[in-house]
C-alpha cells in the first residue's frame, strides 16, 4: 500500500495502521499478521533504548544535524550518501544537504515541536519504520525513517519526507 498521508504524494508502502495511527486513528493493540503493532510516542515519552524511535529522536529533542551524526547510526544507502556529502564538503565544493532534513528542512523550533511532534515505529522482523509528524508555522510535515537491524542493532538506511517530496537515499553527493 503506498504511503497517503493527509493528501500527500505517496512514496512508498507502509503499514496502513500506522498512517492511521498518525492521522489520529485509532493504534491497534494486537500484533499485525506480518510484525509488532506500531507504537505511538510524542516528545514527552521516552522511547526503549534500543528501539528504532530511540535511533531517530536525538533529530527531534536535540536538533541534531543529519550530516554531522554519527555514522555509526547509518546503514546504506543513507549512509553511503552522508559520506559522499562530507567528502564534497571537505573538497571545498560545497554541501549537498540540507542541514535539517531531520526537520524536513524548515527551521528548528523547539517549543512548536514539543507542541506538535508525533511518531509512531512498525517493525517488522528486521526491518522498521517510523514515521514522525509535526507542525512548524501553520504547515504540516511527515517524513518516514527507514532503518534495518545490523549486529543486533537499530540502523538507519533512508529517511523520506512525505511532505517535501524527496528522498535521503536519491541524492547525488558527488
Amino acid at each position: 500500500m503506498p504511503l497517503l498521508l493527509a493528501g500527500f504524494l505517496a512514496i512508498g508502502p507502509v503499514d496502513s495502521a500506522l498512517a492511521e495511527g498518525l492521522l489520529g486513528a485509532k493504534t491497534p493493540t494486537a500484533p499485525a499478521a506480518t510484525g509488532v503493532a506500531p507504537s505511538a510516542s510524542n516528545l514527552a515519552t521516552a522511547p526503549a533504548p534500543d528501539s528504532p524511535t530511540a535511533q531517530v529522536r536525538s533529530f527531534y529533542v536535540d536538533g541534531a544535524d543529519l550530516a554531522l551524526a554519527d555514522r555509526g547510526r547509518f546503514a546504506d544507502p543513507a549512509r553511503t550518501v552522508l559520506e559522499k556529502n562530507e567528502i564534497l564538503k571537505k573538497s571545498g565544493q560545497g554541501d549537498c544537504l540540507d542541514q535539517n532534513m531531520a526537520l524536513d528542512e524548515v527551521p528548528y523550533d523547539k517549543a512548536m515541536l514539543e507542541k506538535t511532534f508525533k511518531s509512531l515505529e512498525s517493525i517488522n522482523g528486521d526491518e522498521a519504520r517510523v514515521v514522525v509528524a509535526f507542525v512548524e508555522g501553520s504547515e504540516p510535515h511527515r517524513l518516514e525513517w527507514k532503518l534495518k537491524k545490523v549486529g543486533g542493532g537499530w540502523k538507519i538506511t533512508d529517511l523520506l519526507s512525505v511532505t517535501g517530496e524527496w528522498a535521503l537515499s536519491q541524492y547525488q553527493c558527488e
